[in-house]
């Protein structure tokens, strides 16, 4: 005896792990993480390629380092062995976030309830992502799916 039999034999778990949002005029459907599977997607997010993060860091860094002449009398640009430093700032670290946010991105938008149930949100990639959506509504988005996944004391407290 399981504890979904306790609540009847229609007790559907995955409608119940289902809510949904609107954004811009459309309905999105997202699936409500369990813990463990909230706790894998942020490990899974701090996972990059050193080979993505060392593409940005050669796009970030390439004014830098192509101009070194210019930029080396410049006290907020410091240079290091395999990094360059902008106000304190590491563009390699900058590279990688980069990386880590996108991974973010694609992680979120996978919890996303597809209409079309033979379609595999697992197998989607954050250039798919980023073709559909320019990066302030990515953002947007993850914002509406974490708020929808885990709603906050604001959600809560009229209630």
């Amino acid at each position: 005896m399981t504890l979904a039999n306790a609540f009847g034999t229609g007790f559907n778990a995955e409608s119940v792990r289902t809510r949904s949002f609107k954004m811009n005029g459309h309905e999105f459907k997202v699936k409500v993480p369990l813990t463990s599977e909230m706790e894998s997607l942020y490990e899974r997010i701090k996972i990059v390629s050193e080979e993505t993060v060392a593409k940005y860091y050669a796009d970030l860094s390439k004014e830098f380092l192509d101009n070194r002449d210019k930029y080396e009398s410049d006290p907020d640009i410091v240079y290091k062995d395999d990094d360059v430093f902008v106000k304190n700032n590491s563009l390699r670290e900058t590279a990688k976030n980069k990386a880590m946010a996108e991974n973010r991105v694609l992680e979120f938008v996978r919890f996303l309830v597809p209409e079309n149930k033979d379609f595999d949100m697992g197998a989607i990639t954050y250039a798919e992502v980023d073709e559909l959506f320019p990066f302030s509504v990515q953002m947007e988005l993850v914002e509406e799916i974490n708020k929808a996944i885990s709603p906050g004391y604001a959600a809560n407290r009229g209630k």
